[in-house]
């Protein structure tokens, strides 16, 4: 994993600025500690991170290949997995190789196919390709991998972070889209934008083309509705299949490789299938101080994970690492959680996965997680529970009208309720999934929300604490070849005999502990302790005594502290299946320290 950066510009000369891209540059440089190289020509600067995972002596980039006298370079960030079956095909069609890097078996395989090569890829990317004096990016095809750019009086700015295109501007502004983003739909944000004016996200399974006049950005891969055929027992066979596949080929490194283990359905199948290739494999697993003195089941979260990570370790002799998180910690790293974002996020979800990778970066580069498998599998409730699928609005935003109420009027003038709807028609609008069955055509449409809108806030948070600690998280689930599969899977095998993710349980049953097979779906472990909201109340009205504050023009003060001295009044998660009161706190309080830090101007 790695850090790019680009700049381009066909009217002017651009190494005027190489002082300002090293500087840019020098903010990536923990997604990519281990090298970093720059390329600098009159059009073009092209800038590169390194994380060493393969071919740890080759491959370092921006990576040059010369094809019939003509020079292409790239810079990448990712893994492409089915990196040999490639190279193998390529060799056959005449093509040489001086590594044993998949970045120049993905350069190569541009040059011999352009865009169409995208959908050979088995992997996760984000890359810029330089060649004829102009500029190719791309993105995965599910998002997995981070791509930014700012196209503006000819300037093209591309990076694998928001803070890197900021520092170019010289200023952090935020227009009235970028607020209702914020308010409206925060963490999550709408495909293709960020909080930011002027500065977008290049939507997964994207392309950009870049001559210097004309801007071309074109979809290369989606989900397309077809006729599913197979019975029960071959669907189950067949799962079996892809997702063993999947992680077979993301076992590749030439560093040692890891898995979280919750004790979860998910990243049980993912321990017990990398434990088949990998000898006493490591697993590291996230708890919180006096967890088990505090911990209470609700509707989405029903058993703490400790005993079914145990079964786990015994069965498959993993080298186990269990780390133990405080509450004051998690408060102290929201505002390094928000950095490594560029944005408020998922607050103490944030903070708490920046710190596990931290310890996990001390023995580890790589390590697998089981994210995502609820998106493709249908393990969120908002899939089975009549009364999350039958709303006709984003069923993980729930009780909107709260957080909308503590704004001051001037907010409120913008109807972000309004922009709210309207950005989840758009979405509809955009999907293939119209069945003669009630079930397939919900289930199609909820994969598709999923995989564009929640999926994309939990893979952001998974790259961005991430690679703050330097650390490759690769996702096995999020799987094209996979997600194509199950679009099409019938309702009724997903929820067979109302189970949720029943074909997935069943494709597994003879690799799990029978407890984990039958356990019922639970998130990332969250705090329980009363302490972490005694903390963020007292750190949240602190801040109000400061009037240079962005929550003054954000909100009505007066409504905001009875808030804060009440948040207990939140029964339901107000975003996803985690984020309570105290989530919501922790979320205001790193809207003021984004404030504070990048200097945030609202243009209202």
């Amino acid at each position: 994993m790695c850090g790019i950066l680009c700049l381009y510009n066909k009217q002017r000369n651009v190494l005027e600025d190489c002082g300002k891209f090293n500087q840019m540059l020098h903010l990536l440089e923990h997604r990519g500690p281990d090298d970093s190289r720059t390329y600098f020509d009159s059009h073009v600067l092209l800038g590169h991170c390194r994380l060493s995972i393969i071919d740890l002596k080759g491959g370092k980039q921006p990576f040059e290949y010369t094809y019939q006298g003509k020079i292409y370079r790239i810079i990448f960030n990712g893994e492409i997995y089915n990196m040999n079956e490639l190279k193998k095909h390529l060799i056959d069609l005449g093509f040489h190789f001086s590594s044993q890097s998949d970045s120049e078996v993905l350069l190569v395989c541009f040059i011999a196919y352009r865009e169409k090569c995208l959908n050979m890829l088995d992997g996760i990317f984000s890359f810029v390709i330089y060649y004829d004096d102009q500029i190719f990016a791309c993105r995965d095809h599910l998002g997995v991998k981070p791509l930014y750019y700012y196209l503006k009086e000819n300037d093209l700015i591309i990076a694998s972070e928001i803070k890197a295109i900021l520092m170019y501007l010289g200023k952090c502004v935020v227009d009235k889209t970028g607020i209702k983003e914020l308010l409206g739909l925060g963490p999550s944000l709408s495909p293709g934008k960020t909080l930011y004016k002027d500065i977008s996200s290049l939507r997964p399974a994207h392309y950009l083309f870049y001559d210097g006049n004309d801007c071309i950005i074109d979809r290369y891969w989606g989900l397309q509705k077809k006729p599913h055929l197979k019975s029960y027992e071959e669907t189950v066979q067949d799962v079996r299949y892809l997702v063993n596949q999947s992680i077979q080929r993301q076992l590749l490194s030439d560093v040692p490789i890891s898995c979280m283990l919750s004790g979860g359905l998910d990243s049980s199948i993912i321990t017990a299938l990398s434990s088949q290739y990998v000898n006493n494999i490591s697993t590291y697993s996230i708890d919180y101080l006096d967890q088990e003195k505090y911990f209470k089941p609700y509707d989405y979260q029903l058993t703490r994970d400790s005993d079914y990570i145990d079964e786990m370790v015994e069965r498959y002799h993993s080298h186990h690492n269990n780390v133990v998180l405080s509450q004051k910690n998690l408060i102290i790293f929201l505002k390094q959680s928000m950095i490594a974002r560029d944005a408020p996020g998922m607050a103490d979800i944030d903070s708490s996965f920046l710190l596990f990778c931290k310890e996990i970066k001390r023995h580890h580069k790589v390590v697998l997680s089981g994210e995502c498998a609820d998106e493709i599998f249908g393990g969120y409730p908002w899939f089975y529970k009549k009364e999350l699928y039958s709303l006709d609005t984003f069923p993980w935003i729930r009780d909107i009208d709260q957080r909308l109420d503590l704004l001051n009027e001037n907010i409120k003038k913008l109807n972000i309720k309004d922009y709210v709807q309207n950005q989840y028609y758009q979405t509809l609008q955009e999907i293939d999934y119209l069945d003669q069955s009630f079930y397939d055509t919900n289930k199609r449409k909820m994969i598709y929300l999923n995989i564009e809108w929640f999926m994309q806030t939990l893979l952001t948070r998974s790259d961005s604490q991430s690679m703050y600690s330097a650390v490759e998280l690769r996702v096995p689930f999020a799987s094209k070849d996979l997600i194509e599969y199950m679009y099409n899977v019938p309702w009724s095998y997903m929820y067979k005999d109302q189970q949720e993710k029943s074909v997935l349980r069943d494709a597994f049953k003879d690799f799990l502990p029978k407890d984990i097979y039958n356990r019922k779906k639970n998130p990332y472990p969250k705090t329980h302790s009363p302490f972490f909201l005694t903390y963020i109340k007292r750190l949240l009205l602190e801040t109000l005594n400061d009037k240079n504050n962005i929550l003054y023009q954000l909100f009505d003060i007066k409504k905001l502290k009875h808030f804060i001295e009440n948040s207990e009044t939140i029964e339901v998660p107000w975003f996803g299946q985690l984020m309570m009161g105290p989530q919501l706190l922790a979320y205001f309080y790193q809207i003021y320290v984004w404030g504070k830090i990048y200097h945030v101007e609202l243009e209202l």
